[in-house]
């Protein structure tokens, strides 16, 4: 419910919630999409882009009046999913529950708030469905109702939140493994990634906000002063003004991190780009000619990075998109860091024979046989 969050922060009142817990085939929402309804009837947010969301709607009422929990199933071959429109070929299964603002989804909003990571788990289906517990700094808030379950629950939720995870886990009824009489969805609240942009170029400017669009916490840093200046780029989250590499060197990069060199300096770009490749990064790309990316590399190497090190360096950075304008080569860049971070071939759509949506491995899609 993450996109909902700070809509029903404030809300004083008991209300109620719809999740989407699981999904198949083509959904037009993945897990953890909620729309929630309070007491006045006063909707927020959407778990199908329209398809089933009048019938959640009447769901959410009667789980406020009666306080028992609901888990409905959509799916075009079910006579109640044609009827409320869910037409996509998509199937949804949706928690509908009841949540007390007092409880572990305002210390959630509290936590998010604070840049905290966090993981609330639901329970979907077992003795006491719409029950929630919260983990945060590793430490438990709420109840299962059994804290044999409660111990299990954390324990697993610590492990979905350490990669960011949204999913289903099965237990049993005392937290036992590999046993399947309670359901508990858990949705991983992890601070947004960083995207980290040296260089205070229009190029930068385009990119920053295209990453802003995306989800990223966007960094733009610059020795020049003057270039580097919020009134330039006004969707970036901060601007920094140093030396590309010490900057680097002092500032936190995890695996979820990307970093774009769009310098076109030697005397920036190669110190940042050794800094960023002895990193976990999770994406590396810098601009240039491929002339410059030869004579970069030349450089690297004799500041002794390996040739492993130096195959994570996407440069020139970007996909062959045939763009000329800043916009449209922030596009080319955020196209790359979207297909690295999911495995994407980078094909035309119209070239693929795998499903478009799904968790099945996006770098073995394979191209359309040939007259498809």
């Amino acid at each position: 419910m993450q996109d909902i969050l700070e809509q029903v922060r404030d809300w004083a009142e008991p209300y109620a919630v719809a999740t989407v817990v699981r999904t198949w085939r083509s959904s037009p929402r993945q897990p953890g999409a909620a729309m929630a309804v309070d007491v006045a009837g006063k909707v927020v947010g959407s778990v199908s882009g329209g398809c089933v969301e009048g019938d959640l709607y009447l769901r959410c009422q009667d789980v406020l009046a009666t306080g028992e929990a609901q888990l409905a199933h959509y799916g075009v071959s079910d006579d109640d999913a044609f009827a409320v429109g869910l037409t996509c070929g998509g199937e949804l299964e949706v928690l509908v529950h009841r949540v007390d603002p007092t409880g572990p989804v305002k210390h959630l909003a509290d936590a998010v708030a604070h840049r905290e990571p966090a993981a609330l788990a639901t329970v979907v289906r077992g003795p006491q469905p719409g029950a929630q517990l919260l983990v945060v700094d590793g430490e438990r808030r709420g109840t299962t109702g059994n804290p044999q379950l409660d111990r299990a629950v954390v324990t697993d939720a610590l492990g979905l939140l350490e990669h960011g995870s949204n999913r289903m886990i099965h237990l049993g009824l005392d937290g036992e493994g590999r046993k399947e009489e309670v359901a508990v969805f858990v949705e991983s609240y992890a601070p947004p990634p960083r995207m980290l942009i040296f260089g205070a170029i229009d190029f930068a400017a385009a990119l920053a906000r295209l990453g802003t669009f995306l989800g990223y916490h966007v960094t733009v840093c610059d020795a020049r002063s003057v270039f580097a200046t919020a009134a330039r780029f006004p969707e970036a989250d901060e601007v920094v003004v140093a030396w590309p590499h010490d900057y680097l060197a002092a500032t936190d990069v995890d695996a979820r991190t990307v970093i774009c060199v769009l310098t076109h300096d030697p005397k920036f770009d190669v110190p940042v780009l050794e800094e960023a490749l002895r990193t976990d990064a999770a994406y590396i790309g810098v601009m240039g000619s491929r002339r410059t990316h030869d004579d970069r590399n030349a450089r690297l190497r004799e500041r002794g990075l390996d040739e492993e090190q130096l195959a994570r360096l996407r440069s020139p950075i970007g996909l062959d998109l045939g763009g000329r304008t800043p916009e449209e080569t922030a596009v080319s860049i955020g196209a790359e860091i979207i297909a690295s971070r999911w495995g994407g071939s980078g094909l035309p759509l119209s070239q693929i024979a795998t499903p478009i949506h799904g968790d099945h491995v996006r770098s073995r899609r394979r191209p359309m046989p040939a007259g498809a």
